[in-house]
């Protein structure tokens, strides 16, 4: 009820003017103002709200607007409503068809169910919309995928149009390739000894025979940090003692360098050998050790000669090589085998620079290649989460196994018995399966309480198969007893990920281990 007393309402002067009224035993009395008029005149008063500012509207001149979450999909199929135009969007019959088949035209394809990775894998509803501009990378920017575009040709700018190379500046450059831009230095103190003999000579004047059967001397767990080798600008990726001896150690890092140390003596850096342009995946020892291969994400593998730094050969099939594994047997010692992103598994013969064999059954990149049963088999696993096990130079696999509840598994090392391989699982777990005819699973043996999820963390048993040890996504390094699967101990190595370990396949308690942040430290 209003009361405007004498004055008539459109005359009455402002500070006369009031509004009186009642809701419940509120008999509260305000300006007479816009904002009263615009109240809401039901329900009770708020007692604890101010009376002048519950009057006032909400936060836009035309009502009340509240935040609300719009999902990614949501967002897109209105953006795109929004392009075609206002002229587009309420078009009907041929048109509006005309319309949809334009844009369902720049979607991708769905795939096909049996396809994992690659080329043709399932999307299914996850399909994405093809651009029609690429942003260009910045100069010395590398992409974030490792299926990076193959640049077929060059193109120079002539005239406002682009034209392609001239054929002589490709032959040139695929010459300039094929000759390699390869460099080696040796950065140690002495090239030769009093003998004239290189770094690849085994040294006698230790305290310790380096010439007797690896894992013949009883093992045991490391206590403390005896050397550091600090060389890598970026993370390590991959450790290999020399083989039988141990008396060199191999690294190879993502700043595209590969490093020979000395492990024994004065523990110097030997020498470095550059010919990659990008990260190294993986190396490996020849059976002698007097060469060794790298792979690397610029899609190469190159064969280098140990001692003089000399590239000699170099392989590639166009995918990216994860893993490079020589054949240990005699018989077969110039073949090795390449685990690639495409799928396959590649056989080449150093001598030749041919392809062998190629094994093409996984469904994903493959992660490990375990040489088994005397080197006559061996055994690969990938990111399909699958195991399989093959007869050398037979490209049909004799055991698949993959279990629902299993998962990547991306480092393994074998047992010096012969007759288990330790997997490393990205579920926290290192897993043994048999080597031997019936590739099982050893359910007893499951070696728990480390972290590795998100990274492909070293496996490594022991010489004398005593120990299993690991890195950890924390810095640690864990031991386990073989026989218990029980922790036997733990300790700190870094202040990021140890990704690489390696025994040293003499010493009874030497490891090297390495990881993210560029030093190999050496553990006694």
């Amino acid at each position: 009820m209003a009361d405007f007393g004498p004055y008539p309402p459109n005359m009455a002067p402002q500070s006369a003017l009031i509004v009186r009224q009642t809701s419940g035993a509120d008999h509260s009395v305000v300006p007479y103002t816009a904002e009263a008029l615009s109240r809401i005149r039901q329900g009770p008063a708020n007692p604890f709200k101010d009376e002048i500012t519950s009057l006032k509207r909400k936060n836009v001149p035309t009502g009340y607007a509240e935040e609300m979450f719009l999902s990614e999909h949501s967002f897109r199929s209105q953006h795109r409503s929004i392009e075609r135009g206002p002229n587009k969007i309420y078009l009907g019959g041929q048109a509006a068809k005309d319309e949809a088949a334009r844009i369902r035209s720049k979607r991708q394809k769905k795939g096909e169910a049996t396809v994992a990775e690659g080329d043709g894998a399932y999307v299914g509803p996850w399909a994405k919309y093809k651009q029609d501009e690429y942003e260009d990378l910045v100069e010395g920017e590398e992409l974030g995928s490792d299926e990076e575009y193959e640049v077929e040709e060059e193109e120079t700018i002539e005239s406002g149009t682009l034209v392609p190379a001239a054929p002589q500046a490709l032959e040139r450059r695929k010459e300039a390739e094929l000759e390699g831009s390869e460099m080696t230095a040796f950065e140690g103190s002495e090239q030769y000894d009093y003998q004239g003999r290189t770094y690849m000579h085994v040294p006698q004047d230790l305290n310790i025979d380096l010439w007797k059967e690896p894992g013949s001397v009883k093992n045991f767990i490391p206590k403390k940090q005896v050397h550091t080798w600090k060389g890598h600008t970026k993370q390590v990726t991959a450790l290999r003692f020399f083989p039988s001896s141990g008396h060199l150690l191999l690294s190879a890092s993502t700043d595209t360098t590969i490093k020979i140390w000395d492990s024994f003596h004065k523990r110097e850096l030997l020498r470095t050998y550059s010919g990659h342009n990008k990260a190294l995946s993986d190396v490996s020892f020849n059976p002698s050790g007097t060469q060794f291969l790298s792979a690397s994400y610029d899609r190469k593998m190159k064969l280098w000669d140990t001692e003089t730094g000399q590239c000699i050969n170099r392989f590639e099939t166009g995918a990216i090589p994860h893993v490079v594994r020589f054949n240990p047997s005699v018989e077969h010692s110039n073949e090795f085998l390449a685990g690639m992103s495409d799928k396959k598994i590649v056989q080449f013969d150093i001598r030749t620079r041919e392809k062998v064999q190629e094994y093409d059954h996984h469904l994903a990149a493959v992660n490990t290649i375990t040489f088994v049963d005397e080197n006559r088999r061996f055994m690969t696993t990938s990111d399909d989460k699958s195991l399989r096990a093959w007869d050398y130079n037979i490209p049909v696999p004799i055991k698949y196994i993959a279990e629902p509840y299993m998962y990547p598994m991306t480092r393994a090392s074998a047992h010096p018995s012969g007759k288990y391989v330790a997997y490393q699982s990205s579920d926290n777990n290192i897993f043994v399966y048999g080597a031997t005819d019936k590739f099982r699973q050893n359910r007893k043996k499951v070696f728990k309480g480390h972290n590795n999820a998100g990274y492909s963390i070293d496996v490594s048993c022991s010489p004398d198969g005593q120990f299993v040890a690991s890195g950890d996504s924390g810095g640690y390094v864990c031991f386990w007893d073989w026989k218990t699967c029980k922790m036997w101990h733990k300790f700190q190595a870094s202040d990021s990920a140890v990704t690489c370990l390696e025994w040293h396949p003499q010493e009874n308690s030497k490891v090297a281990t390495a990881g993210l942040d560029g030093a190999i430290k050496y553990w006694d």
